[in-house]
């Protein structure tokens, strides 16, 4: 029960992480190629990860060797760069509440990949849970889509966000394939992020912007330090969630992070209150409830 507690608190912290991002970088904003920004964070967090693992293994580097180097080289590729290309380009084509949405579709797809490829056990009250905690989402994005159009005309943007969505829930499956195996959560964040970042700085360096970060000012260089320091909270606490409890049941908490949002919009921004909103917002929460009670179990061994 340690185990399904600590993972339990460390997705909701993640999602709490997640959900203060937004209003964060509205006040830290950094006016850089989402590439490059991307890829500058993704590389200093992947290297913090390898000292982590290097501390937790002693600097008995035989031990990152538990599972094959290519399910590694693999969540970088499909989590820590692919996604991120489709996701961005995605992003031009279509509007920020639409690809904000889509995102948070995350869990449906890990969920239903869980299922099949981990034979994670999916109950009734999981299910009932995640599709009130998804109406909610719906709910809360409501005032920025339109979801008859949305349905039934996606754009080529939302197909890519969609693509991205779903690249990532498989880096999330893959992830929590080999920790089952018995790797440690540290090299699993150190893969995702390390070699994503490689690729990333590949794409940089043929589009020819490697020389936007001899520009950067004083101001974007704190900016983007702080950017960096919130997404390796979230990486840190979401690969060791996932490491405890299954990721079906940590990814729907993850929809907490819009709720977090919005409450921090209001007390930082003094934004309004829409009913809409806090009607969302209650489902979620509802959804939350019913979802922490939840143990993680397997259908069969694995």
């Amino acid at each position: 029960m340690k185990k399904e507690y600590l993972g339990t608190l460390f997705a909701i912290i993640t999602a709490f992480i997640s959900g203060l991002a937004i209003p964060i970088n509205k006040i830290f904003v950094v006016d850089l190629d989402p590439t490059v920004f991307t890829a500058v964070r993704a590389l200093f967090i992947g290297i913090i990860f390898f000292i982590l693992a290097s501390f937790q293994s002693k600097f008995n580097y035989k031990k990152f060797r538990k599972v094959s180097w290519k399910y590694l080289l693999a969540i970088g590729l499909i989590g820590g760069s692919f996604a991120f290309l489709m996701f961005f380009t995605g992003l031009k084509l279509t509007t920020a509440g639409r690809g904000a949405f889509l995102h948070k579709t995350i869990p449906l797809y890990i969920t239903i990949f869980a299922f099949i490829f981990l034979k994670e056990k999916i109950s009734r009250r999981q299910a009932y849970a995640l599709i009130i905690m998804l109406i909610g989402t719906l709910i809360l994005y409501s005032t920025q889509i339109t979801p008859s159009d949305f349905w039934l005309n996606p754009s080529l943007g939302d197909l890519l966000v969609i693509g991205a969505t779903i690249l990532w829930s498989i880096e999330n499956i893959i992830g929590k394939k080999i920790m089952i195996k018995g790797e440690s959560n540290f090299i699993v964040s150190f893969a995702r992020m390390f070699f994503g970042a490689i690729i990333l700085f590949a794409v940089v360096l043929l589009q020819d912007k490697l020389n936007l970060l001899l520009t950067l000012t004083i101001q974007q260089i704190i900016n983007l330090s702080i950017s960096t320091i919130i997404l390796f909270g979230y990486v840190f606490f979401w690969y060791w969630s996932i490491k405890l409890i299954n990721v079906s049941k940590a990814s729907t908490l993850l929809l907490l992070a819009p709720v977090i949002s919005l409450i921090f919009g209001i007390i930082i921004f003094n934004e309004p209150i829409p009913i809409l909103q806090l009607f969302g917002s209650t489902l979620i929460l509802i959804g939350t409830f019913i979802i922490v009670k939840i143990r993680s179990e397997f259908a069969v061994a694995v």
